[in-house]
């Protein structure tokens, strides 16, 4: 069965945005011949220049346009391709004929705009979800998401997020084996569960608060330790109040959560590999037992580990 992907683009969108999903889906055909035929359309057709000027060749989009999956990307060209009614009607009506409709990172602007997230949950780009929230209340945002699928609507995070939403839509369609064979021809990591955060959380905390990078990557080579306030503390030479305080002045988070957040990023990255079983990854973690990881993956990401565990083909 060969099933047709239309990638609407328009002026100055993320050329990654395009390029990732469509290396992915070309990608799958050469591990399932057939499966796909991609498709890049655009209001007028023809070389549409992307946000870093290079441009693609497409098709002009048909009132009656049907593919199994219309994906709207995303770029700064957005806001203008949300207001164009002609842009509006297509995507609107296209996706009544479409088994599937999903966007990369701010394309989800375009889905909300004609409201086609009204009521679902949806994640864009970080920089765009205080904006997204504001214009579309009535979308349930899960800005720490890679994708989110909600019933025919799959909506992909920023930019290199869209080979993850490729990747999940070919583990959709042909199978899980496929899709980890397109992502090792890829090298990328295999498909990131839809609960997990956009970047790293270690990352994160050391961009916002440099003080404590040499502590937090204490942490992350201890998981399996004891890592209480006093323990922290004390490697970082401060009374426990006080660097309480200046931790979570600096990270954003109390130390307590900075280490669960660690904890799950990284037992979510071990789960996912599939190559250690589900009590050794809580033990070297540092959450002792299953049912306390379990109820750590809840808080943080929404599902339990076993939604990271790889299926058998």
């Amino acid at each position: 069965m060969t099933r047709a992907i239309a990638l609407l683009v328009y002026p100055h969108f993320q050329i990654l945005d395009a390029a990732g999903p469509l290396s992915a889906f070309e990608t799958a055909n050469e591990f399932a011949p057939g499966s796909y035929v991609v498709e890049l359309i655009s209001r007028d057709g023809g070389p549409v220049a992307s946000s870093c000027g290079a441009s693609l060749l497409t098709r002009a989009f048909r009132r009656d346009e049907a593919p199994d999956t219309l994906m709207v990307v995303g770029g700064n060209g957005v806001d203008a391709a949300s207001t164009c009614p002609t842009t509006q009607e297509f995507v609107l009506q296209c996706s009544t004929r479409a088994r599937r409709t999903s966007s990369v990172c701010s394309g989800a602007w375009l889905l909300a705009r004609v409201g086609l997230l009204e009521g679902r949950q949806a994640t864009t780009h970080w920089s765009r979800t205080s904006r997204f929230r504001r214009a579309f209340p009535t979308v349930q945002l899960e800005a720490d998401r890679i994708y989110v699928q909600d019933g025919p609507i799959w909506t992909a995070a920023g930019i290199s997020a869209g080979i993850d939403l490729a990747l999940a839509l070919i583990a959709d369609d042909v199978g899980e084996t496929v899709a980890r064979q397109v992502a090792r021809q890829l090298v990328v990591y295999y498909r990131r569960p839809g609960g997990q955060s956009q970047f790293s959380e270690l990352a994160e905390m050391q961009a916002v608060g440099s003080r404590f990078t040499p502590l937090l990557d204490h942490i992350r080579q201890h998981l399996d330790e004891p890592l209480d306030v006093d323990a922290l503390a004390a490697l970082a030479c401060m009374s426990p109040r006080h660097f309480s305080r200046r931790f979570t002045e600096e990270t954003g988070l109390t130390p307590a959560r900075a280490v669960e957040k660690l904890r799950v990023e990284a037992a979510a990255a071990a789960l996912e590999s599939g190559r250690e079983a589900v009590q050794k990854v809580a033990r070297d973690c540092g959450f002792g037992d299953q049912e306390r990881m379990r109820r750590a993956f809840l808080r943080i990401l929404g599902r339990p580990p076993s939604a990271l565990r790889p299926k058998r083909a």
